[in-house]
């Protein structure tokens, strides 16, 4: 099965399935569509984190990659501040090269295939090539996203500069406007350099010509150049991390991404901080009454403060993963959540082996554009990939058909505080700090995978996860019922945000609110595309499965976010013996 965020890129996956691919051979396939038909969002130019777990091997069953891009070696502390040492509105750092970071996803993707993949590595490039060559319609969320970044395309057109004039070319029509939609639109730059990849591997792209043409579009730009390098480029190095994992309920494992991104650790607090009021078996705390979603939103506060604080790239700050997350300081910490008054913006804590250093806080932004990819083959093999250029259309800059990111504004434009080095400040060679938070879901006891989840959605990511985990976990939803949840969310201010629109947006949940002491305010911000699977066995915990809806052992279920535009497909296998 395969769910992602464009039923064409979700087909490239099936497809590649259905001719005997791994799920990890699927993902690849579906990542590359996704940078040809949902541009806004990922794509060669940006990055990438993937977990993989493979029932063949129980002693290590799941290796997290990290394709997270990097900063050049010339990149400083200060990068984001003006000439008076304050730090820049965030709309003037996007745009251009100086956001720009070395990209990671196609390093890690084929490091990933060379150890979980089947299918020879040219073969998963043939749909994305035949999409950028041949085209396809122009989306509703495709048009949508083009138009709201349509005025700042035009401005970096404006300024004369290749790549700013190639983007606005690409996607904007003759007269300067988004193209309509159901207009064809194709991509042969694109096409070009996915078959230099296709058939000279990664090198392709971080040697030689195309990592050229990208480091002069990041340092030539006349506003806001760049300091990447060649070099810069042709070192850059995926990484393999050791997967943050904890108990749940006795009965799942659930496992996520380590640092650099704080996914893992953040939705594993929130899981943890919430576990002792049995939010399924408990009265008033059914999935959308506002008791609940108090309680989330204060586990939200106390999960992002720690956060700000503590969590940054492990290469060169001391996280203290293992303290963050441990059972006793867990319970300290929820102790503080009180049923009828909001902690307002609470402090970090001091988790055990944190060092004695005093970190400042980090107040950078994390915007949505990203995508989620999740896979199960015939074989029970899954992958949970996130993948992203950060903004929607990154740095606006479009290099050999491919948007160049603007991952660099993840880290904390303000180098230091009063408490002293902010822990995500740039620094060379530093992956900045995400919340990107691809899942597995693991019965505890018998190691079998129960579920392969993940979703886009910027710095509120690990607020979507956990809430669809708790939906699956707590209150017995299925797939589609927990990723269609309407959404709450908190950071570490007293503004708790509400969709717009959705069932708990009513007078009753935001008068409760505003009672406890939350600002409630509603909005129709977010951007999630929550993309998941469950198997439909008999649950740990002795109810009856995952989803009502096929009863029985042997199935998987998909669902996919309607807030997107993504769907789920089962593929069989060529043996006939496929996954319904």
């Amino acid at each position: 099965m395969v769910v992602a965020a464009h039923p064409l890129a979700v087909q490239a996956g099936v497809t590649l399935l259905q001719q005997g691919g791994t799920a990890t051979d699927a993902a690849i396939a579906v990542q590359l569509a996704l940078g040809v038909v949902e541009p806004q969002s990922s794509g060669i130019g940006g990055g990438a984190f993937l977990l993989h777990f493979d029932p063949a091997h129980p002693q290590v069953p799941i290796h997290a990659w990290d394709g997270r891009e990097t900063a050049p070696a010339a990149a400083t502390p200060d990068q984001f501040l003006d000439a008076h040492g304050n730090p820049l509105p965030f709309a003037q750092a996007v745009d251009g090269g100086l956001s720009v970071g070395v990209p990671g996803v196609l390093r890690m993707l084929e490091a990933a295939h060379r150890q979980h993949g089947r299918l020879p590595w040219a073969a998963l490039f043939q749909p994305a090539i035949r999409l950028a060559e041949q085209g396809f319609a122009v989306s509703p969320r495709l048009h949508a996203v083009v138009a709201s970044v349509a005025p700042r395309m035009r401005a970096q057109a404006a300024l004369g500069h290749a790549s700013g004039v190639a983007m606005a070319r690409q996607y904007l029509d003759a007269h300067g406007q988004p193209r309509v939609v159901g207009s064809h639109l194709t991509n042969s730059e694109l096409a070009d350099t996915l078959r230099r990849v296709a058939q000279g591997g990664a090198d392709a792209f971080y040697r030689g010509d195309v990592a050229a043409d990208l480091v002069t579009a990041v340092r030539t730009h006349p506003t806001r150049p760049g300091r990447m390098t060649v070099q810069d480029v042709a070192i850059y190095q995926e990484k393999t991390r050791v997967p943050v994992c904890f108990s749940y309920k006795v009965s799942y494992k659930i496992c996520g991404m380590p640092p650099p991104s704080s996914g893992g650790i953040a939705v594993g607090q929130i899981m943890g901080l919430l576990e002792r009021f049995h939010l399924g078996a408990t009265p008033g705390l059914e999935a959308n009454t506002p008791q609940a979603l108090h309680l989330l939103a204060e586990a939200h506060r106390l999960a992002y403060a720690d956060r700000a604080r503590y969590v940054a790239d492990p290469d060169f700050v001391p996280v203290p993963t293992t303290g963050l997350l441990d059972s006793t300081y867990l319970a300290a910490r929820s102790a503080l959540i009180r049923p009828g008054r909001s902690l307002g913006s609470p402090p970090a804590g001091r988790p055990p082996g944190a060092q004695p250093v005093a970190w400042g806080l980090d107040a950078s932004l994390e915007r949505g554009g990203t995508s989620h990819v999740s896979v199960v083959d015939r074989e029970g093999r899954a992958v949970s990939l996130t993948t992203t250029v950060e903004s929607a259309f990154g740095s606006l800059q479009l290099v050999r058909g491919f948007v160049l990111n603007n991952q660099l504004t993840d880290f904390s434009f303000v180098p230091d505080d009063a408490d002293g080095p902010v822990a995500n400040r740039v620094q060379p060679g530093k992956r900045p700090r995400s919340s990107m938070a691809p899942t597995l879901v693991l019965n505890a006891q018998t190691g079998a995978l129960e579920a392969v989840l993940g979703s886009p959605g910027g710095s509120a990511i690990i607020q979507y996860v956990a809430r669809a985990l708790l939906g699956l976990t707590e209150w017995g939803l299925d797939i589609q019922q927990a990723v269609e949840l309407p959404h709450v969310g908190a950071q570490r201010g007293a503004v708790t945000l509400i969709e717009t629109g959705s069932a708990i947006d009513t007078p009753a949940v935001l008068e409760a609110l505003a009672l406890w002491g939350h600002q409630p305010q509603t909005t129709s911000g977010f951007t999630s595309g929550l993309h998941g699977i469950v198997f439909n066995g008999v649950r740990p915990d002795g109810r009856t499965g995952w989803l009502a809806l096929h009863p029985g052992k042997g199935n998987w279920a998909g669902g996919a976010d309607p807030r997107r535009e993504g769907v789920a497909r089962g593929a069989a296998a060529p043996t006939g013996n496929g996954l319904p």
